[in-house]
């Protein structure tokens, strides 16, 4: 999960906008009618959760901000359980929520541009507690909305190919499918699966970076092949209390690897560690408080 310090969130449930001045999930990156709310979430321009809820599955997960927002909000399923509860049922966002990304279609359409939609940043899309037939609503809405790029991340890669749609094909143009690798162990273990999935680009989320990933095996281009198994690299620290460092030289060795393959790399944040790092501030989200060879925000093409 991602969450970012907001100051508007969107009621998942009604489809309203609220203030609140503590930290939310984001939803959008500029104001107004042109994406709807706001987000910091630097590599992308708005955030779509099309149900809320889920599971740790991995160390990535522990201190998960999203599981500490919903039991502080009080969020629950139909049965009482907190939405992160082993237990739970995932709930549904509303219909007028659904609507935005359709907005956000038209308004790139007629600008004639192109916006990014990390899609969950409070759930998984590739969840097995989710009922098939709202996965089958999230299609049709990708579907729907060509001028969207739709980013894919989760931690559960190995059920991707269940889960498409019957006309996937080699990949939707506008789908980009992700997984998290904050450490070698699940590198290796998600990947694999991953990689297997016809997708128009595949990328990995080193966040929160733990120690030092070797992922060159998957970023070099097969002889028989156009473009790499992994095209684009997003690496960042942990955030909230607790978080744990990570290492300067972990992202440098990790630059390394994807300039040398000719993928991209996107630098996101230092977390809010700030043991190697002196000059950081809050979440490390400035580049500028960054060593300059690090200050690297690269989109694949």
């Amino acid at each position: 999960m991602i969450l970012e310090e907001v100051s508007v969130r969107t009621d998942f449930w009604h489809g309203q906008l609220s203030q609140l001045a503590e930290p939310y999930e984001a939803t959008a990156r500029t104001t107004g009618d042109r994406m709807g709310a706001i987000t910091r979430i630097a590599w992308c321009d708005a955030t779509f959760n099309p149900w809320v809820g889920c599971l740790r599955v991995s160390t990535a997960c522990d201190r998960c901000y999203a599981a500490a927002l919903s039991w502080r909000y009080g969020w629950r399923d139909g049965t009482g359980h907190g939405l992160w509860d082993v237990r739970a049922d995932r709930k549904r966002t509303s219909s007028a929520y659904w609507r935005g990304p359709l907005r956000w279609n038209e308004r790139a359409q007629a600008e004639g541009t192109r916006r990014r939609v990390f899609c969950a940043s409070m759930a998984d899309v590739f969840d097995n507690k989710v009922p098939t037939s709202w996965r089958v609503d999230l299609w049709s809405l990708i579907r729907s909305t060509p001028a969207l790029d739709w980013f894919l991340l989760t931690k559960r890669p190995l059920n991707i190919g269940e889960m498409l749609p019957t006309d996937w094909g080699e990949g939707w143009p506008n789908v980009w499918l992700g997984t998290t690798t904050e450490n070698q162990e699940e590198a290796n273990r998600r990947i694999p699966h991953l990689v297997a999935i016809p997708a128009a680009v595949r990328f990995l989320s080193v966040e929160p970076m733990l120690e030092s990933v070797d992922l060159a095996p998957w970023l070099a281009l097969p002889s028989d092949e156009r473009r790499a198994a992994i095209s684009w690299i997003i690496v960042g620290g942990e955030s909230g209390g607790g978080a744990r460092p990570m290492h300067p030289d972990w992202i440098r060795g990790l630059r390394d690897q994807v300039h040398a393959a000719g993928a991209k790399l996107f630098v996101k944040q230092i977390g809010s560690n700030h043991a190697f790092w002196p000059r950081v501030t809050g979440k490390g989200e400035d580049p500028a408080q960054w060593p300059t060879d690090l200050q690297v925000q690269d989109f694949p093409q």
